[in-house]
């Protein structure tokens, strides 16, 4: 299992496995839903997808980037984001009924972080998920990568949105 150095608040921790790259294959995943339904890639297949990693939706970076990349989105039918944290399912509910994105696609990896370690993005020491953004096409092949150092900074979400863009 690949093992890199991420920071949050400047602390190291690690995180564990593989960083994704550009032209491969994303990984299937199955990951619960508000309602605690299981969902995979399958259920999103007519869809560009942004798959929107943060640590947790109750901290103020994870709050903005969902709510922006799900602002940005909205006006794009044929493209969905996925926002996908440890973070239980009823405290993804709550978030999405609080921030009046009841619609927001927002799935839970709080069972075996299966995922976190998929996408190469489990720190280790927290159990929770380091922050990344992924485009992928309506094949789930990857078209873009941002893997965040850095768990307090924000992801490019200009560079995200033009990647979804350029596959619509």
């Amino acid at each position: 299992m690949e093992e890199r150095t991420v920071y949050m608040h400047g602390q190291p921790l690690t995180a564990r496995g593989r960083k994704l790259a550009v032209g491969e294959q994303a990984p299937d995943f199955k990951l619960l839903d508000n309602d605690l339904k299981v969902k995979t890639l399958a259920d999103y297949k007519d869809a560009v997808k942004l798959i929107s990693i943060v640590p947790s939706l109750d901290t103020g970076v994870c709050d903005l980037q969902t709510r922006q990349f799900n602002e940005d989105i909205a006006e794009l039918p044929e493209a969905v984001v996925i926002t996908v944290s440890v973070d239980l399912p009823f405290a993804q509910k709550r978030w999405c009924g609080n921030a009046d994105l009841e619609d927001a696609v927002t799935l839970s990896d709080h069972r075996d972080v299966a995922f976190g370690e998929a996408y190469g993005v489990l720190i280790e020491e927290l159990r929770l998920l380091a922050r990344a953004v992924l485009v992928l096409d309506r094949d789930n092949k990857i078209t873009y990568v941002e893997y965040l150092e850095e768990m307090t900074s924000h992801p490019d979400y200009e560079q995200a949105l033009a990647a979804v863009k350029a596959l619509l």
